[in-house]
């Protein structure tokens, strides 16, 4: 980095760092002296260790007791020249309607995350920086945008969505201006800010007739994305990774994979949903744990919902509108079976309701019903068999 290791060489690069605080401060730009003092700290993290070490504290305690969004009341949310209309939706206290279920491996990654924005003078030790950055990928309504919420949640601080599509401006080369407003104004916040629908701009460059412009507005955003403060968290989501500019993904430190629900997640899902409106909704989540496998969360969210609102208008028991749910198409004959074994040991219908709702036969289902059908069952039945071979 420097030519030498005495402080002479050193010098000239702490007073440009110096004067060009000086001048970004005497602006009054905020959010642009915070980026400053990082660039200073990142500069100097290995000539100067303790120089960097207090200019890193000094960015952590800059958030007051305070809400960030109060401390900044008098600096108006960005707005669309265009249409005047706000760039983006702010959550300043995120709610969730109920706990995001988790793969383990995705709960291990954003735990870790979390943790580490709780407890930063672990990484400042070693004179590392908390991730400033993390890119949501998945298809739809696999839970990004909720888990976001439950991040800013777990941290106490604002989420400011800013939704990618929306933020496009009937002309393109404002867009880049739209960018650098909301990314500037979140940068003067201790928040977490997700960019939603990444891939927005990424799908538009194969307009072959604003490819230009399209490329400069990428730029926009690779530079943002770079200037990114450690004292605030980046999220982005999208549901077309394919889609992205190769650039996109070296800008961001962590990259978290949502896959649709397994079973396991599908049914614990369903069992939180209902658990406070029917005092069977452990054994509805078996059995729908199984007819709704392929279906994102958002998906079974809605037909949950559905359901409800149909019982409640018609004043029918929520069960008999839970029947619809399951659904035998593209059904294997073995989720059939499981699907009737599970409604009927469940006490949920009666043989002949299973048979008519899943097209298993009768027999099969007093059959396994009787002997269940849990890996026990099915290990004490073989157990039998190879006893009466052997005699």
């Amino acid at each position: 980095m420097y030519a030498g290791g005495d402080m002479t060489d050193k010098k000239p690069d702490v007073e440009a760092d110096f004067i060009h605080l000086a001048k970004v401060a005497l602006s009054g730009r905020g959010q642009d002296v915070q980026l400053a003092v990082h660039r200073a700290a990142k500069r100097h993290r290995d000539s100067s260790p303790r120089l960097a070490a207090e200019l890193t504290q000094l960015l952590r305690e800059i958030p007051s007791k305070c809400s960030p969004l109060r401390r900044h009341a008098d600096v108006p949310l960005p707005v669309d020249i265009d249409s005047r209309l706000q760039l983006m939706r702010v959550e300043e206290h995120p709610e969730l309607d109920h706990e995001p279920v988790l793969h383990a491996a995705i709960e291990e990654q954003l735990v870790r995350l979390i943790r580490e924005r709780r407890k930063p003078e672990a990484l400042l030790k070693v004179n590392l920086l908390p991730t400033r950055s993390a890119i949501f990928t998945g298809p739809p309504g696999v839970g990004k945008t909720m888990v976001a919420r439950w991040i800013a949640r777990e941290l106490n601080k604002p989420l400011l969505i800013l939704d990618l599509a929306a933020v496009m401006s009937s002309f393109l080369g404002r867009t880049g201006t739209n960018l650098r407003f909301v990314l500037d104004y979140a940068k003067s916040l201790d928040c977490v800010l997700l960019l939603d629908e990444l891939d927005a701009i990424a799908k538009r460059r194969d307009d072959k007739g604003e490819i230009g412009e399209l490329k400069r507005l990428v730029t926009v955003l690779l530079q943002q994305i770079d200037d990114w403060p450690s004292t605030g968290l980046l999220l982005a989501a999208t549901n077309h990774d394919d889609l992205l500019d190769p650039a996109v993904w070296r800008r961001f430190e962590a990259v978290v994979k949502f896959p649709l629900p397994d079973q396991a997640s599908i049914t614990n899902m369903v069992g939180q949903l209902l658990e406070p409106h029917t005092n069977k909704a452990s054994s509805w989540a078996k059995v729908l744990g199984i007819a709704l496998a392929g279906h994102s969360f958002s998906d079974i969210e809605r037909d949950i919902l559905t359901a409800r609102r149909i019982s409640a208008v018609m004043e029918t028991p929520l069960d008999d509108k839970l029947e619809a749910l399951v659904q035998m198409d593209k059904r294997s004959k073995a989720d059939r079976i499981a699907m009737a074994t599970a409604l009927v040991h469940q006490g949920l219908v009666s043989q002949r309701r299973a048979h008519e709702l899943t097209g298993v036969s009768r027999d099969t289902i007093r059959s396994r019903a009787t002997k269940g059908d849990d890996p026990k069952s099915r290990g004490r039945r073989a157990s039998k068999a190879n006893l009466r071979l052997v005699r």
